[in-house]
């Protein structure tokens, strides 16, 4: 006979940790089962650690409103538990006078989007905060932070082992099936393939997520839930520029993120990053012919900076659902029912800010599940 469980939930990133620590207060019994040998190690572990504001997003969409709510919830339970974090703020600056209205825009969708502590800064009031930064124009928006999304993994995980939830790690699934009303879950491990029966499935398997949503029988292409790979790199900065700005600093964005930003580690480090470009596969490797680009777009705004102080720091890959040049789209967290799947729960394109919106995501999937 097969081992039963209530909900097996695919991958133990910072989405799946946070939902198995949400859900685990019930009665479910849950397992998480993690491809790689540890949790976090993917996504959640190769980002900016910014807590977002929830500025850049359209109104009434998933990502403004649980980026909003996360942001408040992972201050909070940083606040509680001693996690490292600075809520330093940051200045989005613009160089020019189309970048001008666009700040005027953003400022416009920031407040829709229930930021309402923004402000909008003439270039006396950015050089006033930031003395070493050159713009036309800035938008401070007060509540964005750093912190150390690091031990926030570490929590998560061990508050849901508290509550009952199992983490299955070296563990790959390979094949789900829906047999009458659960489902047939096939893992690979290190002894070979078994079977599990699952009531409920949580796929929050990040870069794998649309191919866990295809195992499951959902023609990814046809829904829309085929995703694209988007490298981002950094690169670290001498130490002497360990005091020149106090906030964080980024430019107009990029189609596919935010744009180069400057921001100090909650160790000291001066880190640029990310870039943003599309890649075919996941690959970590930060490719130092990209050294100039990361030097002119800072220079931009920060005119003292020297491209021999730029040094090779780490990559990261996001899982994004828009490919080069398309437009917006928003988180996936579907019910599939229509898809004559229920109990399947899909969390796929869970890109920036899905770390910010950690908490509030968990919330959001443990209301569909009630």
């Amino acid at each position: 006979m097969l081992a039963e469980i209530d909900v097996a939930i695919i991958g133990a990133g910072v989405i799946g940790l946070a939902t198995a620590r949400e859900i685990a207060q019930g009665k479910e019994e849950v397992f998480v089962f993690e491809k790689n040998g540890s949790f976090g190690l993917e996504t959640s572990s190769r980002n900016s650690e910014v807590i977002h504001a929830g500025i850049y997003y359209p109104e009434d969409s998933l990502k403004a409103e649980l980026c909003v709510e996360g942001k408040n919830l992972l201050y909070k339970l940083c606040s509680k538990h001693n996690i490292a974090y600075k809520k330093l703020g940051k200045i989005i600056v613009a160089a020019d006078e189309n970048e001008m209205s666009w700040l005027e825009e953003l400022h416009k969708q920031g407040r829709k989007n229930g930021v309402d502590d923004l402000l909008l800064l003439s270039r006396t009031e950015v050089k006033k905060l930031e003395p070493n930064i050159e713009a036309r124009a800035g938008l401070l928006s007060p509540s964005s932070g750093i912190f150390d999304s690091h031990n926030l993994l570490k929590l998560l995980y061990s508050q849901a082992r508290e509550r009952g939830a199992t983490f299955v790690f070296g563990t790959e699934v390979i094949g789900v099936e829906r047999t009458g009303a659960r489902y047939k879950v096939q893992i690979k491990d290190r002894d070979g393939i078994s079977d599990v029966v699952a009531h409920v499935i949580l796929n929050c398997a990040g870069l794998d997520s649309d191919r866990i949503a295809q195992l499951a029988g959902i023609d990814i292409d046809k829904s829309g839930y085929k995703l694209h790979y988007c490298k981002g790199e950094y690169f670290s900065l001498d130490s002497k520029y360990k005091n020149l700005v106090s906030r964080l600093i980024y430019p107009a964005p990029e189609q596919a993120g935010h744009g180069i930003h400057w921001r100090q580690t909650l160790d000291g480090r001066v880190l640029l990053g990310p870039s943003a470009h599309y890649v075919e596969a996941i690959d970590y490797s930060v490719d130092e012919t990209h050294k100039q680009h990361f030097f002119d777009s800072a220079k931009r705004f920060l005119p003292l900076v020297e491209l021999e102080d730029l040094t090779p720091e780490s990559a990261g890959i996001r899982p994004k659902l828009q490919g080069p040049g398309e437009d917006f789209r928003d988180f996936v967290i579907a019910q599939e029912e229509k898809a004559g799947l229920p109990g399947l729960i899909n969390l796929i394109g869970i890109e920036s800010p899905g770390l910010t919106a950690a908490l509030a995501i968990a919330r959001y999937v443990s209301r569909m599940m009630s």
